[in-house]
């Protein structure tokens, strides 16, 4: 029972954007970016092949590399590491829904192939802990400790403190914000000044008030906070710990809703992406919610955000339409803001949110059956320790923040048009500062979903708060039963 319910965890873990929250902003952090710091300073080196040795010999023998990804970008990685090495590669990208099933499949059947495999930080202990992904300490990986940021270099540690993956990226979260709105509305487009209006959920609050007495809305969907959503850890020794500041974000969340302050547009659907190029059509929660949108049995039919029916609801049921302000994202962001935001670019900024947060990162390891390892330490090395190859990354992505701390030096006073010529870089690694990896458990992405559920029941009155929360503490208590204490 404990295994599968492994299984049905991990597979959880990946049907959804992870929303990770750290530390509060005054906090101090044990295990940040800082300069210089190495947690394998001790570690003994490893002889390694000769790199050139390696790729000439999978040349001459024809072989190539199966990779296995969730995320697009390493597609790109891929053509670029063929194109410097001759290196054949072939790249799957999976939904993240089918992942973890596919590459259990994989490994548990024998399967020599692939020999790239990813994962993302709440992915990775199951994955580790299954035997997935092979140890790159013993391929040379402690030779680089300290070249990269700290904090990812110990999330692709397993428990024992063995390096199985490693990622390219940072992932601290910010606000992507509207400079030409933030002008109109609060005089000013400062990230420094717009931060404060975000610094807390009731300025946050107001300022959506502002905003949409002023024809915007602050944002797209009611999900935008999820990665600033709490200071603390969900499990606590053991027990299930929900601070205030959880009760806080839940209480935001339902006013944000009942006071139409968002566009509605459901996150990562097309009007939600649609909003970052301009208007969309609103939504009210009487709208949605209505007695009108319900069919006989009850069950709400109105689906305004169905592509087949999109044009055909907008016109039927709202003419109203507006402009969102802000968008709550990773560092990754700027990868979605690129190949969204048509012709809003140059007029967006990037600050802080309300706590410190992070959320996802591609990290690439081994497959412990790949009869390639060598080769595939190779590409691994070439993604994430290669100085060309970030250099290459930071201007194709539009700024995606790398993890290798010399790019990251080289690059920290970098201006990026996108944004207004703001310093990203220097934004990025500051509010990296802030991440406590720590605060990460196995248990969040089911406890977290738990909570969203509970959350949406209130927001819409399908549920009373107090009957919500009954049930998330049900749900915890029989999700992880005998695991963790749950104390209400």
């Amino acid at each position: 029972m404990k295994k599968m319910k492994k299984i049905i965890s991990l597979l959880l873990a990946v049907a959804m954007v992870l929303s990770l929250a750290a530390c509060t902003k005054d906090e101090s952090n044990a295990g940040n970016s800082g300069n210089g710091s190495d947690s394998n300073a001790s570690a003994p080196k490893v002889e390694e092949k000769a790199s050139e040795d390696v790729v000439a010999e999978a040349v001459s023998k024809g072989e190539k590399l199966v990779i296995w990804t969730l995320a697009k970008d390493l597609e790109q990685f891929a053509d670029r590491y063929t194109e410097k090495t001759g290196v054949p590669t072939e790249v799957v990208v999976i939904e993240p829904a089918d992942y973890p099933t596919k590459l259990q499949t994989a490994i548990m059947g024998g399967e020599k192939e692939p020999d790239i495999v990813v994962g993302e930080p709440q992915m990775l202990p199951e994955f580790f802990d299954n035997g997935f992904f092979a140890d790159l300490d013993a391929l040379g990986a402690s030779n680089y400790a300290g070249q990269i940021v700290d904090y990812v270099w110990e999330v692709g540690k397993d428990s024992n403190g063995t390096t199985r993956a490693i990622s390219y990226q940072i992932t601290p979260a910010g606000f992507f914000y509207r400079r030409d709105i933030a002008e109109k509305v609060f005089g000013t487009s400062d990230s420094d000044k717009i931060a404060d209006i975000f610094s807390s959920y009731d300025k946050i609050l107001d300022a959506g008030r502002k905003l949409k007495e002023a024809g915007y809305r602050i944002f797209a969907s009611d999900s935008e906070l999820n990665y600033f959503s709490g200071d603390s850890a969900w499990v606590v020794d053991g027990k299930l710990n929900v601070d205030q500041a959880r009760f806080d974000y839940m209480d935001m969340v339902v006013k944000l809703y009942q006071e139409d302050l968002t566009a509605y547009a459901a996150q990562w659907s097309t009007p939600w992406y649609q909003a970052m190029s301009g208007q969309v059509p609103v939504l009210t929660a009487d709208l949605q919610w209505g007695d009108w949108g319900t069919d006989e049995n009850g069950n709400t039919n109105l689906n305004i955000w169905d592509a087949e029916n999109f044009k055909e609801n907008v016109g039927k049921y709202t003419d109203t339409y507006a402009e969102v302000f802000a968008f709550g994202l990773p560092a990754w962001g700027v990868l979605t803001m690129r190949d969204n935001y048509g012709e809003t670019a140059g007029k967006w900024g990037i600050c802080a949110g309300p706590a410190y947060g992070f959320g996802g990162g591609t990290f690439i390891g081994i497959s412990e059956l790949s009869a390639r390892k060598d080769l595939a330490w190779e590409f691994i090395k070439f993604c994430t320790l290669n100085e060309e190859t970030a250099d290459w990354w930071i201007k194709t992505s539009e700024g995606d923040t790398v993890s290798l701390k010399s790019a990251l030096e080289k690059h920290k006073d970098d201006t990026n048009p996108t944004y207004g010529n703001q310093k990203v870089y220097a934004m990025w690694l500051k509010l990296a500062e802030g991440i406590d990896y720590s605060k990460v458990t196995k248990y969040d992405t089911e406890i977290g979903n738990a909570w969203g559920n509970a959350i949406s029941k209130i927001k819409t009155g399908e549920a009373t708060k107090e009957d919500a929360l009954k049930e998330f503490y049900d749900v915890v208590e029989s999700t992880f039963a005998g695991e963790i204490v749950v104390e209400r």
